[in-house]
């Protein structure tokens, strides 16, 4: 009897383990799309100066931002010291990586909607500390268009 919960548990864990993680299978099927140029609508929320801003329309070419247009139709100022959290998000690539982060991993709470074709994030909620406060991250993705 012991042998055989063992095995079936062996059984589950390798099933479980088979398919990997949202957040892999998820990013396995990006890559597997092999988009290269793209433009979509982001949005980072948090308890910061550039909610104004948002969304900005940022333009990928591989792998690099080519454009970040703000809400305004301006450039969007990279000279700014808060560009830094903006440009962590700036592409789905990077968008990912974070997501895979150590410290996004530890977050209390963590909520993440996928797209259905392409697998990149849509809706990011991180709450690094629940008990803290204006902590929380919110990133959008919206509007996603791949271009030629």
């Amino acid at each position: 009897m012991k042998k055989l919960t063992l095995v079936l548990l062996a059984l589950i864990l390798a099933a479980c383990s088979a398919g990997g993680s949202e957040l892999s299978r998820n990013q396995s099927k990006w890559q597997d799309a092999g988009i290269t140029h793209y433009r979509f609508q982001l949005s980072v929320s948090c308890f910061c100066l550039f909610r104004s801003q948002m969304p900005l329309t940022v333009e990928v070419q591989d792998g690099e931002v080519v454009s970040m247009i703000d809400v305004n139709g301006e450039a969007f100022p990279m000279d700014d010291p808060m560009s830094d959290l903006v440009m962590k998000h700036a592409t789905i690539d990077r968008i990912f990586s974070e997501l895979g982060s150590d410290p996004v991993q530890k977050a209390d709470n963590l909520t993440v909607s996928y797209d259905p074709t392409y697998g990149f994030p849509t809706e990011v909620a991180i709450d690094y500390i629940e008990l803290a406060a204006d902590d929380e991250l919110y990133i959008s993705v919206s509007g996603f268009e791949p271009l030629p």
